[in-house]
């Protein structure tokens, strides 16, 4: 019997396939998101995994046989379902496994209006219903079934995020892409049709086995191609998605990579002037330059723990504009509170195609503090660690503590955070600060404490 424990995340489905995850399975999962939503109808998309078209159709035969009509749209990128999804209102179920290595894969899934589905969401009693039909066995199929259609919805997606960014009257850019392989392949070509820019696509061919590099552009070594190309063009920026294409990583006219703190500063400005008075939600190891940059402009910012779950409820919440996270996941209320690293390429090439300079130029004023990155330690003891860092910097007078996620410490000058994995061993380590020679101080003593 299948062991969904090992598969079923906090916010998705993932695991080897077709060892953890496999038709079958699919079929049945199919059969307990039809029953969990209670959906009339669902939207179903697949990566270029050479398992996903697979996967894909045995969940739609899982759902019809539960009387639930399925609409296939095929190939699509994370945030073209959520777009599906959204523009629908029914339920959707993405197979992807994202930046998974190739052996993987995955369903992401979405109730009606692209709302997030978690264990605290329905995720939990699909699991349930599932591990209790593998065990007992199926019902009997209803009768009718549901209808299985099948519709392309690659144009529309399109058509959508171009109506919510004005490029009409940018100059002429030159953009080297680099789709890793995965859905950008398919998707930026619809996308960036028709506008002035010269595009170098580089392994935009939909390959599930990566054979050039990782889909994972969060991974510096998985940008070395890309940069390299962008300094040998002379191209204005260059843009890496990852496998699913719903996040995407900006690199500057000098080859240098972008802080996506600094592309959600940005963003927030722009989508600030569309919404005057906005909220904007950012997670708790994001820059300080983005709640600066949020009430320069006149905006709320609104501080949450890391994880898309934990964005898109407070989005829901607070009716915020536009959410961002260090990861490269940008929200919009825009695009159904989802994220789309696609609108959020889209808006800087907005930003840069209406002036002259160059993208550092443009982002300096985005980019203010000396960040260490996410750096993983390898322990045994989780809280044990945390709790010598705690009562190491504790003896300071000129800090403060909390724990919305992991320990925070904050300083005048400097803030680290300190947050244990869910899934292996690891704490990951956060450190920013006003210059660059306080942050690698502190950064070096946590690293001592923790690995000590």
């Amino acid at each position: 019997m299948a062991d969904l424990a090992q598969i079923v995340k906090a916010y998705d489905i993932r695991g080897l396939c077709p060892e953890q995850l496999d038709e079958p399975l699919a079929e049945l999962l199919g059969a307990a998101f039809a029953e969990v939503t209670e959906a009339g109808s669902i939207v179903i998309g697949h990566d270029m995994r050479p398992s996903s078209p697979g996967l894909a159709a045995a969940f739609a035969r899982g759902a019809v046989a539960r009387g639930t009509d399925a609409t296939i749209i095929g190939l699509c990128s994370t945030d073209q379902l959520y777009y599906a999804s959204g523009n629908m209102n029914i339920p959707g179920a993405m197979f992807t496994a994202s930046h998974n290595p190739a052996r993987y894969n995955g369903i992401k899934l979405c109730r009606a209006g692209a709302a997030p589905v978690g264990q605290d969401t329905g995720l939990a009693e699909i699991r349930a219903l599932t591990e209790h039909w593998l065990a007992q066995g199926t019902p009997p199929a209803v009768t009718p079934p549901g209808t299985l259609t099948r519709r392309d919805t690659l144009r529309d997606y399109a058509a959508y995020l171009l109506s919510l960014v004005d490029l009409s009257s940018i100059r002429p850019l030159k953009v080297v892409v680099d789709a890793g392989n995965g859905m950008g392949g398919h998707t930026v070509p619809t996308v960036l049709a028709g506008l002035p820019l010269d595009v170098v696509p580089m392994y935009f061919e939909l390959d599930g086995t990566f054979p050039n590099h990782e889909a994972n552009p969060l991974d510096p070594k998985n940008l070395v191609d890309l940069q390299a190309r962008v300094r040998a063009e002379g191209a204005d920026l260059g843009l890496a998605f990852d496998g699913d294409a719903d996040r995407c990583f900006v690199i500057d006219e000098r080859g240098e990579g972008v802080s996506p703190s600094a592309i959600t500063a940005l963003v927030a400005a722009r989508e600030l002037a569309k919404h005057p008075g906005g909220t904007v939600i950012h997670n708790l190891i994001t820059s300080w330059s983005v709640p600066e940059v949020v009430k320069e402009h006149g905006g709320t910012p609104v501080r949450t723990r890391v994880g898309h779950s934990f964005i898109k409820q407070e989005m829901a919440t607070t009716g915020a504009v536009f959410g961002g996270e260090h990861s490269a996941h940008y929200y919009f209320r825009d695009f159904w509170n989802a994220d789309t690293g696609m609108l959020a390429a889209l808006h800087v090439l907005a930003a840069l195609g209406t002036q002259p300079g160059p993208l550092s130029e443009l982002v300096s004023s985005y980019d203010r503090y000396a960040a260490s990155g996410e750096i993983n330690s390898t322990v045994t003891d989780q809280s044990a660690r945390t709790a010598a860092v705690h009562a190491a910097f504790a003896t300071r007078d000129d800090v403060t503590f909390d724990d919305l996620d992991g320990l925070t410490v904050t300083a005048a000058d400097w803030w680290l955070n300190l947050r244990p994995s869910n899934t292996e061993p690891l704490l990951r380590l956060n450190v920013e600060a006003r210059d660059r020679e306080t942050m690698e101080h502190i950064r070096d003593e946590a690293l001592t404490l923790i690995r000590g």
